[in-house]
């Protein structure tokens, strides 16, 4: 029971970052059906800006963890979205009226870019941090075994169900969403009564790119580490989590996230850690079998 409640927590706190990052890979492909496959190397910048963030915050001798958590966040949610605006207005508009094929293509093209691009900048090196915040609060015991909910974690899933909560009202509540949601059903007839709708594109990017630079952060934070790499294996991980729950669907990308994290941490515990992936990618094949839309997907409605 110990065992299991610590690979709960671990599966919990994975999840919560896969599912910041899904939100985007969905927001974005439910407003212009485009799967966005840069998305996870916007994550990988994130990691990169916040790791800078906290070596110049120590150069100015700001070490308190509150203070210098709270400024890293604000700057990575300042610079990261400036990617994914880049990315929009250069690489995705152009294409928006051409086929799809080259729109993927483009997607992944910018993807390799990204990598290449930070590699280049940063080197191939992981880049290392001290831990910033440690310590943890003891749940149970049995023998040496020793369950923790760590600061760290209860960090992670505060900051996600926060900003979670905060973009689902934005969405629900604001003209920004109320665009959102009629671009999603309509981007023509969205245009004909008013809409923005270059504009409303852009700033879907904009936050798809705040929150995978959050995730980015949280990132680093609990792993201590970043390299030029990590944006594809979490953004592949990401999209199969928004695909899981149901492309397009906000709740949908969130309920992915902590199903992909909860299978790779109880699959690593109790079996082979090398096939955690298999697991994962053979939980959304036979789901998508039995309901292609994922599990809180709609199915598309033919517009005559």
């Amino acid at each position: 029971m110990e065992y299991f409640t610590q690979q709960l927590i671990n599966g919990i706190t994975l999840g919560a970052i896969y599912a910041l990052i899904a939100i985007g890979y969905t927001m974005v492909y439910g407003i212009i059906g485009m799967i966005n496959f840069a998305h996870g190397e916007i994550f990988m910048v994130g990691g990169f800006i916040s790791i800078i963030a906290f070596m110049l915050l120590g150069l100015f001798g700001i070490t308190w963890a509150p203070l210098a958590i709270l400024v890293a966040l604000l700057v990575t949610m300042a610079l990261t979205p400036l990617y994914g605006w880049t990315l929009e207005r250069i690489a995705y508009r152009p294409l928006r009226h051409s086929p799809r094929l080259a729109a993927l293509i483009t997607a992944i093209g910018m993807s390799i870019f990204l990598q290449n691009y930070v590699q280049l900048v940063q080197g191939a090196r992981t880049k290392p941090i001290p831990p910033v915040v440690t310590g943890g609060i003891e749940i149970m015991r049995r023998g040496d075994f020793v369950v923790t909910l760590g600061y760290m974690q209860i960090l992670i899933v505060v900051l996600t169900v926060v900003l979670m909560a905060a973009f689902s009202l934005l969405i629900q509540r604001t003209s920004l969403g109320r665009a959102q949601r009629a671009c999603e059903q309509d981007l023509k007839m969205a245009s004909l009564v008013g809409v923005d709708v270059d504009r409303t594109i852009a700033q879907t990017f904009i936050m798809g790119a705040a929150l995978a630079g959050v995730a980015g952060l949280i990132f680093l934070l609990h792993y201590g580490v970043v390299d030029f790499y990590i944006g594809f294996h979490a953004g592949i991980k990401a999209f199969t989590a928004a695909v899981l729950g149901g492309i397009g669907s906000l709740p949908g990308a969130m309920l992915g996230g902590l199903l992909i994290g909860l299978i790779e941490a109880f699959w690593s515990a109790y079996f082979s850690v090398e096939y955690k992936d298999v697991a994962a990618f053979t939980v959304l094949v036979v789901v998508l079998i039995f309901r292609p839309t994922g599990l809180l997907g709609r199915p598309d409605v033919e517009k005559v």
